[in-house]
């Protein structure tokens, strides 16, 4: 099977798209031609895909990336035997098109909720942007297959769509949590609390504990990042490829996530969580649903309040001090992590789903 695969806003390196779904596909023994803005980026295609470069859509400038994307879909429809599109503006791209093949939208997010998340956005515009949204999700739904990432998506659409879950890889062993370093892997912007995680490090500088982020920051959160990288507070690693950056949290005291509370986030599971777990160290949480849910069914972490740095670093004091406890919620995470979010087990099913939709024998 030869599978296309496109985004015009993720990174190349997107840990769902490449380092899971397409890594799935070619284990299963299948071509993947994957377009996406590699130069924007400046990182290179993988050698085991086929890669082909297109345009960036970033904030208002969007237009130009969904016309290329619709060129290449449009030029190598009668070579693939199905390709799939990970952003809602990519719909644009492939809804229309003659003789097309089986088009899969994987939906990873509440499209219409995140839209208070764009600060490019004019509030005026948002109540009508939110329409459209929903006029194109109908539109996918009536023409297109939809993978979802998370269960609560399902409530949006119609019929039942498979969901494919934002699960990783966990190692077949792990180094134990150790005392004097917490991290923070993700996307950085203020609602994903990244304003929280510099006053964190700046209470944690007396206690001899360093702070580590990775991850891209949106614009608005670079400068203050690079103002407290400059002052000693954190060490802040930008964007790092998924495999290399979930090397650095082997060994950490805790992994953060201090998400605000936001209608995007209500009822979506931080995929980080499920990394930090799977690394064996303990997690740090707001009190995001999905978040509470799966610490607390585990007692793999600590719940901390909505924009709270002091109540963060006392937990990271906490569980410095407590070695018995930080250690037994690493295990217990690192447990209930191989057990139940280890991505290979949904793999099959998302390569099966594939090669029935376009209609090749496994």
């Amino acid at each position: 099977m030869h599978v296309l695969v496109m985004t015009v806003v993720h990174h190349p390196e997107d840990a769902r798209i490449l380092h899971r779904q397409i890594r799935a596909l070619v284990d299963a023994g299948h071509e993947v031609t994957y377009a996406a803005p590699y130069t924007a980026r400046g990182v290179m295609a993988r050698s085991w895909v086929n890669g082909v470069d297109l345009p960036r859509a970033a904030e208002r400038k969007r237009l130009t990336a969904v016309r290329a994307a619709r060129k290449v879909f449009k030029r190598m429809r009668g070579q693939v035997d199905l390709a799939i599109v990970h952003d809602p503006e990519l719909l644009l791209a492939v809804v229309g098109v003659r003789n097309r093949p089986p088009v899969v939208w994987d939906v990873h997010e509440d499209t219409p909720a995140t839209l208070s998340l764009k600060p490019w956005l004019p509030a005026f515009l948002r109540p009508p942007v939110r329409f459209l949204a929903r006029l194109l999700e109908g539109t996918a739904e009536r023409h297109l297959h939809l993978l979802l990432a998370e269960s609560a998506y399902a409530g949006r659409f119609h019929r039942t769509h498979l969901v494919v879950p934002n699960e990783t890889w966990v190692p077949d062993q792990v180094t134990a949590p150790g005392g004097d370093r917490i991290v923070y892997l993700g996307w950085l912007s203020e609602a994903r609390g990244v304003r929280e995680a510099i006053e964190v490090a700046r209470l944690l500088r007396p206690h001899r504990v360093a702070v580590e982020l990775i991850g891209y920051a949106d614009p608005q959160s670079r400068p203050m990042l690079n103002e407290a990288v400059a002052e000693g507070l954190l060490e802040w690693r930008d964007f790092m490829p998924n495999d290399e950056a979930l090397k650095r949290l082997d060994g950490a005291l805790a992994g953060l996530s201090l998400l605000r509370d936001e209608p995007n986030y209500r009822h979506s599971m931080p995929t980080k969580i499920v990394e930090y777990m799977a690394h064996g160290i303990p997690v740090i949480t707001t009190p995001s649903p999905r978040a509470v849910e799966l610490v607390e069914r585990y007692n793999s972490g600590v719940v901390v309040p909505w924009q709270d740095p002091k109540a963060v670093a006392q937990a990271v004091v906490f569980l410095r001090d407590d070695v018995k406890e930080r250690h037994g919620q690493g295990a217990r995470g690192y447990a209930a992590a191989r057990a139940n979010h280890h991505w290979p087990n949904s793999a099959r099913r998302f390569v099966s789903q594939l090669e029935a939709w376009a209609g090749v024998k496994s």
